[in-house]
């Protein structure tokens, strides 16, 4: 089955869609109160002056980044677009957009695809809009993460597909042993389709046939990707962490990170939610099935939860050595990056860029360039067939998003022959009641508190006299509220958006590489809205 998009197809706003935090939507909106927490914005204009700010990358980095993912690209077939970007690395002119995602199994949520799709499309934008510069797509995989638990599943036609493993340290080196009973449940619920079998042999050859963590979702996103040029890289690696030496040395003796980070948050917290607390320390210790936090006390450096311990000069000693045994956390992850990648600009999800927000200071005080931040696209798929029920009951694409409850309330009172809507009479009621407070406070002022408590309750009368009659309607209209209800929970599982919830294997099996394809043809980076695909 081929997949084509419908004329129905359309963007609408992120606030819109009720899953946006406060601060992505001023983000979008480009709030006034943001702009010292961020740096130039996703726009043409923004990218040309981030270039010029990137533009001293050093070409030693340059050289360093080459050499490793060149031999990070020896365990899979790399394709000629792909070694293109990776020679061109080495130049001047040439810069990364970057994205960055867990190792979830068999790619997790659905928002994977979104997000490297976006990076690989403002690629393309940049380079035909700054055609003297290359612009290469970056998958940044986060092999250093300990959450295994966030990881270690995803979603399938309502069911989770689980590997349950009692590995320890960072998921990338993890073993894949054991995968081999996951790809069995996993294939049988899969059929023998030609998208099926081609599921199988991407699971199968990734997940049986390498040995790690790190390697395996290497394969699978280059299966997926290799076409449009995209780089993966593994940044657990010691030539790499060399270069980021400067910057573990100044955390463990200055806490720098800590008190920049600090002070943002002091003042962010009084408008937004913060994202992430940072530690005086925010680097993790490395080693075979350990990564833990390090922590001074007294005149040591601990590593949490065992015996290991370092002098101030043995710990400056082991960064020297063995940089590799220094992993930066949630807080210090986005500095590396930048220290190593000529990057521009970062695509992530919402809560991914409002705690890059909480950074910013940070890269002032290190004297890093901050790059640019792209909320990632997000995209809601519908069927005709949905898309038909949807105008059968008179919801339109905005409305979908909706709570529930709300939904329901409007159909059922938009579908009813009388009218629920008491604000006429709760208008009426107050005017009536001001007037009352006017006679009280020209006769007897202790009055007024009687007659505030009397509208309180004749309002609060109004309010539970509308929600008997809507449920008495709503058992009235019962066909037309489990029609409702059975259509929004199947296009938002769990009142959630589908791409936090389904896989992308759903949609593959049903229309194979055209989903994909669809998706790289129709996704618009820089337009700063929720795509909604109906096919």
């Amino acid at each position: 089955m081929s997949l084509t998009e419908s004329d129905c197809s359309t963007y609408i706003s992120f606030k819109k869609t009720g899953f946006f935090s406060k601060m992505m939507c001023d983000y979008v909106d480009r709030k006034e109160n943001l702009k010292i927490y961020h740096g130039n914005y996703p726009d043409l204009d923004g990218f040309k002056k981030q270039i010029k700010e990137k533009s001293s990358f050093s070409k030693a980095h340059r050289n360093t980044l080459v050499e490793v993912l060149q031999d990070q690209y020896k365990r899979v077939e790399v394709s000629v677009e792909t070694q293109k970007n990776i020679d061109a690395l080495a130049l001047e002119n040439t810069f990364t957009v970057t994205t960055g995602h867990q190792l979830n199994l068999f790619t997790g949520p659905l928002y994977f695809l979104y997000k490297i799709i976006s990076a690989i499309n403002l690629a393309e934008e940049l380079s035909q809009q700054f055609p003297d510069k290359n612009f290469v797509p970056v998958y940044w995989m986060a092999t250093e993460d300990h959450d295994f638990d966030e990881i270690n599943y995803f979603n399938f036609k309502g069911g989770k597909i689980q590997w349950n493993s009692d590995q320890k340290g960072g998921v990338g080196r993890f073993s894949t042993e054991g995968l081999a009973e996951v790809f069995n449940v996993f294939a049988n619920k899969l059929g023998t389709s030609k998208n099926a079998i081609y599921l199988k042999e991407l699971f199968s050859e990734g997940y049986l046939k390498y040995t790690n963590l790190a390697d395996a979702t290497r394969y699978i996103a280059n299966c997926l990707f290799k076409i449009y040029g995209l780089v993966i890289i593994d940044a657990d690696d010691s030539r790499l962490k060399a270069l980021f030496n400067p910057f573990i040395v100044k955390d463990l003796m200055d806490s720098v990170s800590y008190q920049s980070v600090q002070k943002t948050n002091a003042v962010l917290e009084e408008s937004y939610k913060i994202q992430v607390n940072p530690r005086e320390i925010n680097l993790f210790y490395l080693n075979e099935g350990l990564r833990e936090r390090i922590i001074f006390e007294g005149d040591r450096f601990k590593i949490n939860n065992t015996n290991t311990h370092f002098t101030k000069e043995e710990i400056l000693e082991e960064v020297k050595n063995h940089p590799e045994r220094f992993s930066p956390n949630v807080i210090m992850r986005p500095l590396y990056q930048e220290v190593i990648l000529p990057n521009l600009c970062y695509i992530g999800g919402g809560g991914e860029l409002a705690y890059w927000m909480q950074l910013k200071n940070y890269f002032n005080t290190v004297n890093v360039p901050f790059p640019i931040l792209l909320l990632r696209n997000s995209v809601q798929v519908i069927s005709e067939k949905q898309h038909r029920k949807l105008e059968n009951l008179s919801i339109s694409l905005e409305e979908l998003f909706l709570k529930q409850d709300t939904l329901i309330a409007k159909k059922v009172t938009e579908n009813s022959e009388v009218s629920f809507d008491f604000m006429a009479q709760k208008a009426v009621l107050e005017e009536q009641f001001s007037t009352l407070r006017d006679i009280a406070s020209q006769t007897d002022a202790s009055f007024i508190g009687a007659v505030n408590a009397q509208e309180k309750k004749q309002l609060k009368g109004l309010v539970n006299l509308e929600k008997r009659l809507l449920r008495a309607e709503k058992r009235k209209q019962e066909d037309v509220v489990k029609r409702i209800k059975k259509l929004q929970d199947e296009l938002l599982p769990k009142q959630s958006l589908e791409e936090r919830q389904r896989n992308f294997s759903e949609y593959y099996l049903e229309y194979g590489n055209d989903f994909i394809q669809t998706l790289k043809q129709e996704l618009k980076p820089l337009q700063l809205e929720f795509f909604v695909l109906v096919k």
